[in-house]
């Protein structure tokens, strides 16, 4: 939907196939089970890579009591991203990573699967960001996946896909009109990708 993330490639490689500037930044060293609530690198419009909390609280929403909302949205859904209040005044940006986890299966005997692109190459998920304005000054940098309906490779897996995009359209998604950007919100190429079981990943940790 994606679940959660893994991501290998050495930083340099990834600022190269986003065409982004990683000036600055540490690398991580290799990570195969990136969750929500954690750090994710993130490529902004101005391509300058940084990391954000995988995670989205819209900012401004608050309950009856006027407290702020903690619902946290992973991933928004492509079909209402322009349109709900949550997500007004986001900014969009992309999320590399290698590939990601879905789970199949009845609860406590679920299937962990590891899907990625079938040539190895890394993977540009679209993406919305925010900052959260918390209690106490507190501001947070925060993203959330945009996903779609799932390709025909991962249709038996789940019922949603991240939105997955090409070096070619990485401006059109960073940078183009609300148009533009729609246009691009769709199932990845069937015969893209590659679904694995994932019988070697240490769920309890990053």
């Amino acid at each position: 939907m994606p679940g959660r993330l893994f991501l290998t490639t050495p930083l340099p490689e990834i600022a190269a196939f986003l065409g982004a500037d990683a000036a600055g930044l540490a690398p991580d060293p290799p990570r195969h089970n990136i969750a929500p609530g954690q750090e994710v690198l993130v490529c902004p419009p101005d391509r300058r890579l940084t990391r954000m909390r995988w995670g989205l609280i819209p900012s401004g929403r608050v309950n009856a009591r006027g407290r702020p909302v903690m619902e946290t949205i992973v991933n928004a859904r492509s079909g209402t991203v322009f349109s709900k209040t949550a997500f007004d005044g986001v900014a969009r940006a992309l999320v590399p990573a290698d590939g990601w986890y879905e789970w199949t299966g009845q609860k406590r005997r679920k299937t962990p699967w590891r899907i990625s692109r079938l040539d190895g190459r890394p993977l540009a998920f679209a993406a919305i960001t925010d900052t959260w304005q918390g209690p106490g000054g507190i501001a947070v940098a925060q993203v959330a996946m945009v996903t779609c309906p799932p390709s025909g490779d991962v249709a038996n897996i789940h019922d949603r896909m991240g939105v997955l995009l090409e070096p070619e359209q990485f401006e059109a998604w960073l940078t183009g009109d609300e148009t533009a950007a729609q246009a691009l919100m769709r199932p990845y190429p069937d015969g893209s990708l590659t679904v694995a079981e994932a019988t070697d990943v240490d769920w309890s940790g990053a």
